[in-house]
């Protein structure tokens, strides 16, 4: 799964068996002293599912489907209850089935998360025990469980399961730990397409419904299965035969009509990149066909085994798309296919786990990503992600990547920046320490050994130790995976090119953190040098010989998961030559530098010079980094006037003359056979220019493209420059606007422009447009994820944030009820947490504490409130410091 999904959910402490003793059996509605606990989060293995049997009506144009499912399982022991899952299911009849006689048993739903109990009048008997289940249920309006769209004139449906959410689709029991075939039939209205992740292998017509029944799947946990039904455009092919594969393997895009021209590019891409994938494990495909599907309402996407599902910009697109459009495909469709092996076949037992499944992917992501498309430079966005991460992991609120879970509000929290980038970059730091080729054999002969099962990452770890021939690997890797914090490691030149290092935790400006030690693969090289020294710090402290008379590059390749700290005169050189620097290295400099400023070391005339020499750099990622940095600070609220006035004009210098040696035609197409790193580059320089810097002529320009764009000249705008010119547009024509935009959206459902507008009018940073999208705008055509997002425009926009967060006060308790809530609730204190004070801090606290203690989404909020706290006290200690900085800036 390629995203942070995030949950309200609502557990209890109680843990007990999954089947009761005769003995202990009660009605659900008996006095809670003698009801039997229910558990709050894994339930045991008393009853084992062997096979699940799901037959579906689906109808898309309803407001309801219904279904028809039977699961064969064994039961250890008899017993008069069994507990499992279903959530806000009607259950109509449930039945058990033993030794050829039938029990009838009473459902009820015993906590919002979805734990269920069947209770049965007279024991069930140990053995193989067929239960029953006669429902319906109301889709969901929001991309989790089973969920419906209106595109255009037609409904569609679509599920999305991780983590827990099948139990919103079918009675289960719904753990990865439990895999077992599933045979799926959908009963859907005659002509529409229906998709599972076996072969249709028959389509009948049956009282007036068409019924359509897949093969058996192999063995898959619950959350894997996917059901979608609609009036889908299909594009067939088939990736050709490889040394791994005999056999063509059928490839199919599937998505909403009005995408139906845009498919070809998605097929052409999801073909060159499972035969990558083939050639890394050396396996073939592990599923006997490919269906890669899209909705326009996921947040990201999802890797059903064989039924991949995506948010619609990331697969539909053609060759003409934005270097930023085909990066996010190339990474994010490796990482659902990595999947298919890497957490599709081999599972993990329970949801402590996942973060292999995603610290794995994400590493192969960008990795495969890169191999399909050098010339994009995917692989460069690894190290962002990585150092961002960082940004998190930095806070003394937290969390390890690896870390028990006991209840199921814990779950979805395992799914954040810090499972995705920092465990994607430790993934990345054992490989580059072990070497590619010894890493590689690791993998295989993990998933060769647990092959259609589960597996835990004691057992990752031992593979990689023994292909590594070194045991020193499994404690280093460990030390990140299981403990919280960034490493920081300080060099202090000695004598001969030798260093002294030590590590410590790294904290920001007043914030105190526990000590901490890591095994550290720590690798250096000199500028000018190629090869790199490598050693583990796994002591305090140490040294480190670096041969050579060039500036000192700390973080060689920028792989290592830690930040450095270096005395002035080596800040000074490597920050000289940071537009020479590789993209990692150039990478792990912008961040280490920035963090040294946030701990109260470096100065801002630093940050503004390696922000000028970083622009330099030809890698687009690196390019960015500096000035994105400085960018934070302006909007953070660091800077008084003359602070942003200064910061206004070093963009206006930097960039203005380069653009005009780049040169900029605004018109659809016109840079597209230019290299994708340059073009990036020039995407980069126009929005800072455009709509920070504000330059006249360049707005004029854009403005006036844009105007044409709207008026239906689709050829005056390429869409590369969107977000500048509906920007410039929205700026200057307020509400007026605004609304103009909004018609245009709503009669779009193009994958690209309706979010575009959408986001212009959220983030417009104008008060009378903010508080018309929270009071007045009420478009029925507007999807409830689209509100949301206009909400969280609004809100983390500079110039708007107190409109919102005053809104948002007012309104809470009915967001964090309302249809997105599942992604949406836990968000709220990030999306509310773009301030620069303690005051904010203790309000955000106050306000939010007592609906999310305990819940998914706190510790999002003890982040929040410790990431805005920090801001205040780097403002007051630092904020006239960074104004003067810029000030004196000509």
């Amino acid at each position: 799964m390629r995203f942070s999904m995030f949950r309200l959910l609502f557990a209890t402490a109680l843990v007990s068996p999954l089947i009761g003793t005769p003995a202990l059996a009660q009605s659900v509605a008996q006095p809670a002293a003698v009801t039997p606990a229910f558990p709050a989060g894994q339930l045991s293995d008393a009853v084992k599912p062997v096979a699940y049997r799901l037959d579906l009506t689906v109808d898309p144009d309803r407001e309801r489907f219904s279904g028809k499912v039977e699961i064969d399982t064994a039961l250890k022991a008899p017993g008069t209850y069994v507990d499992l899952h279903g959530r806000d299911l009607a259950m109509h009849k449930a039945v058990a089935t033993a030794g050829g006689k039938t029990f009838v048993g009473t459902w009820s739903q015993l906590d919002p998360t979805g734990v269920a109990r069947l209770t049965f009048a007279e024991p069930l008997p140990a053995g193989p025990v067929t239960f029953a289940f006669d429902y319906d249920a109301a889709f969901q309006s929001g991309p989790a469980g089973m969920f419906r769209v209106k595109v255009g004139d037609d409904w569609y449906a679509w599920t999305q399961f991780e983590s827990i959410d099948a139990r919103a689709a079918y009675p289960s029991f719904d753990q990865p730990g439990y895999k077992q075939p599933f045979t799926v039939t959908l009963r859907t209205k005659p002509g529409q397409v229906a998709v599972s992740n076996a072969p249709e292998v028959s389509r009948t017509l049956e009282n007036g419904l068409e019924v359509h029944r897949f093969a058996q799947t192999l063995p898959l946990p619950t959350y894997l299965v996917a059901m979608m039904v609609g009036p889908f455009a299909t594009l067939e092919g088939a990736v050709p035969p490889t040394p791994q594969r005999a056999q063509p393997l059928p490839l199919r895009i599937v998505t909403t009509r009005q995408n139906a021209k845009n498919m070809a590019f998605a097929l052409a891409g999801s073909q060159g990149i499972v035969q990558h994938l083939e050639a890394y494990f050396n396996q073939p495909f592990p599923y006997p066909k490919l269906d890669q599907i899209t909705t326009p309402i996921l947040p990201g996407a999802m890797e059903n085994a064989g039924a991949d599902l995506y948010a619609d910009p990331i697969l539909i697109m053609d060759e003409k798309a934005s270097t930023g459009q085909k990066r996010i495909f190339g990474m994010v469709v490796a990482h659902e296919l990595a999947h298919q092996w890497f957490g599709d076949l081999v599972t993990p037992a329970w949801w402590d786990d996942i973060w292999l499944n995603e610290s794995f992917a994400n590493w192969m992501g960008y990795r495969i990503g890169n191999e399909w498309r050098p010339d994009l430079n995917i692989g460069a966005g690894a190290r962002v992600e990585a150092f961002a991460a960082m940004g998190t992991d930095a806070l003394v609120a937290g969390r390890a990547i690896h870390q028990p879970i006991t209840t199921n509000a814990q779950i979805d929290e395992a799914f954040d920046t810090i499972t995705y980038g920092k465990g994607g970059q430790v993934v990345a730091m054992i490989a580059g320490y072990m070497g590619d080729e010894k890493f590689r054999d690791g993998v295989r002969r993990y998933m060769t050994a647990h092959r259609y099962g589960n597996a835990t990452s004691k057992e990752f770890f031992a593979a990689m130790a023994e292909a590594a021939g070194d045991p020193r690997i499994v404690p280093a890797m460990q030390s990140f995976t299981d403990q919280q914090g960034v490493p920081l490691v300080t060099f202090t030149p000695a004598k001969n090119g030798t260093y002294a290092v030590s590590q410590s935790r790294y904290v920001r400006l007043g914030t105190n953190g526990p000590d901490t030690r890591w095994g550290v693969p720590l690798c250096v090289r000199r500028l000018g040098a190629t090869k790199q020294t490598c050693q583990i710090l796994d002591d305090s402290s140490g040294t480190i010989s670096v041969p050579g008379a060039g500036a000192l590059v700390p973080n060689a390749g920028g792989t290592g998961y830690y930040r450095f700290e270096l005395p002035a005169r080596d800040w000074n050189a490597l920050i000289a030559r940071a537009a020479a620097l590789p993209g990692g290295e150039a990478l792990a400099l912008s961040d280490s530098l920035f963090a040294s400023f946030q701990a109260g070391r470096a100065a801002p005339d630093q940050l503004i010079a390696a922000a000028r020499e970083l622009s330099r750099n030809k890698d687009s990622y690196a390019s960015a980094s500096g000035f994105d940095r400085l960018q934070s600070l302006y909007v953070s609220g660091l800077m008084d006037d003359a602070g942003k006035a200064g910061y206004r004009r070093v963009l206006e210098a930097e960039f203005k003359s380069r653009l005009a040696a780049m040169g900029f035609d605004p018109r659809a197409g016109a840079y597209a056979q230019e290299d994708p790193q340059r073009s990036e580059q020039r995407v980069q320089i126009v929005n800072r220019l455009a709509n920070v810097a504000r330059d006249p002529a360049l707005r004029q320009q854009i403005g006036a493209a844009t105007r044409s764009w709207l008026g239906g000249n689709n050829a005056a705008l390429d869409r590369a420059w969107l977000e500048a010119g509906l920007g410039v547009l929205i700026d200057e024509g307020g509400i007026g606007v605004a609304k103009q935009l909004v018609e245009k959206a709503m009669a779009s459902q193009d994958p690209v422009v309706r979010p575009a507008l959408l986001t212009a009018i959220g983030a417009s940073g104008r008060a009378d447009v903010a508080h018309w999208v929270l009071d007045d705008f009420t478009d029925k055509r507007l999807r409830p994820v689209e509100r949301l997002s206009l909400i969280t425009g609004v809100s983390i926009n500079m110039d708007t944030r107190d409109i919102g967060f005053d809104w948002i006060k007012a309104n809470l308790d009915q967001l964090m009820t309302s249809s997105g809530g599942i992604f949406f609730s836990a968000r709220l204190p990030s999306i509310v947490g773009v301030a620069c004070s303690a005051q904010r801090a203790d309000e955000i606290a106050a306000l939010m504490q007592p609906r999310l203690a305990g819940k998914t989404g706190g510790l999002e909020l003890a982040r929040t409130v410790e990431r805005v706290r920090s801001c205040g006290k780097l403002k007051d200690a630092r904020g006239a410091e960074v104004s003067q900085a810029f000030a004196r800036q000509k």
